[in-house]
């Protein structure tokens, strides 16, 4: 083989074995299902998953038209939907409440009501099925008029540290009420510094925080925000001003720094599939367990394409999913928990 070097045409012999053609072929370890079980580099179980789900009462319960296959569910349907999940091995539950509009204000009192509809909820649930986990959200944009995850100032910007305030006595209220892990989703800063603290102070030491450190301001929410009722609410405001710019990765980093800092003991990158560099990021970066959420806007795609017939069901969520896993997300949120879980389980039997 002759090449241009720095002192000019040179040659060099590459040995050419006859009839060794090709020396190594990779495809022989993917002939047959059971050498490509033995390699195989990522393993997803149904201890990777977590099920988001919808509470509600009264006329606010039934199907999500913007999610086919998603309920708001009574209490007494999460308990029965908590019961089949803790059964299929999925670990943990997180709950979103769906509060009706009469009960919301400006200040998203109701978020600290001790009777409320996610303290009951909690209990419900740790008495169906005492062995799963319950996640609860920290924000506002449930219980407020205006759709937002903290409190508006008088110029209609979101104030970070009156929102705080406001989010660890709501932390420390679910923790109270028997919640496991408590997830503030609002992108306040400094909030996971001041729900430690408080969780600290009341001795709840075992109470883990999930923050949701790197949450962009995605345009994949919309389904979500439909389901807990905050979209009309929210109108045509955006949440540019918390949540991190979609283009920026540096930033997540920063954020995720500051978090574990602050006593979070897992860390989010939400949404999930557009961003799986951040989560491989954050991953390599850190060694700490990153959750991963597969947002409303990706399932309600992959649903819409199912629907149609042109995609596979099964295969592109578990293909999803392992992606999702493969990237480095040790926790994985997905409204397809349930299925996915039952697949996996007969895929084993």
């Amino acid at each position: 083989i002759r090449y241009i070097g720095v002192t000019g045409v040179q040659t060099c012999a590459i040995p050419i074995l006859a009839g060794a053609y090709p020396l190594t072929r990779p495809r022989r370890l993917r002939q047959a299902p059971f050498v490509r079980d033995l390699v195989r580099e990522t393993r997803l179980s149904a201890g990777n998953l977590v099920q988001p789900l919808f509470v509600a009462e009264g006329d606010l319960a039934g199907p999500i038209t913007s999610m086919p296959g998603c309920d708001r569910l009574t209490l007494e349907a999460l308990c029965e939907t908590a019961q089949r999940l803790q059964t299929l091995g999925v670990p943990a539950i997180a709950l979103f409440p769906v509060i009706p509009q009469g009960r919301k204000s400006d200040r998203g009192e109701e978020a600290l009501n001790p009777e409320g509809l996610v303290p009951r909820a909690i209990a419900a649930v740790k008495q169906a099925a005492p062995q799963l986990g319950v996640i609860v959200d920290i924000a506002l944009d449930p219980y407020t008029t205006h759709g937002h995850d903290g409190l508006l100032d008088a110029e209609g910007y979101v104030d970070n540290d009156a929102t705080v305030e406001v989010l660890r006595k709501q932390a420390l209220l679910y923790a109270r009420s028997g919640a496991d892990m408590v997830a503030p989703s609002d992108m306040m800063d400094g909030r996971v510094g001041e729900i430690r603290r408080v969780l600290e102070r009341d001795g709840l030491h075992r109470t883990l925080i999930l923050s949701y450190a790197a949450k962009y301001a995605s345009a994949f929410y919309g389904p979500f925000r439909d389901a807990v009722g905050s979209s009309a609410n929210l109108g045509k405001a955006g949440k540019q001003t918390y949540q991190m710019d979609p283009a920026n990765t540096d930033e997540a980093l920063r954020e995720v720094a500051l978090d574990l800092d602050e006593g979070a003991d897992i860390v989010m990158v939400k949404p999930g599939l557009p961003y799986l560099d951040i989560i491989r990021r954050v991953k390599d970066r850190f060694g700490v367990p990153v959750a991963a959420y597969q947002v409303s806007g990706e399932y309600s795609m992959m649903q819409a394409a199912i629907a149609r017939d042109m995609l596979d069901e099964r295969g592109v969520l578990m293909e999803a999913l392992t992606c999702l896993h493969r990237a480095g997300s040790d926790i994985i949120f997905t409204y397809y928990a349930e299925r996915a879980a039952r697949w996996l389980r007969e895929s084993q039997a």
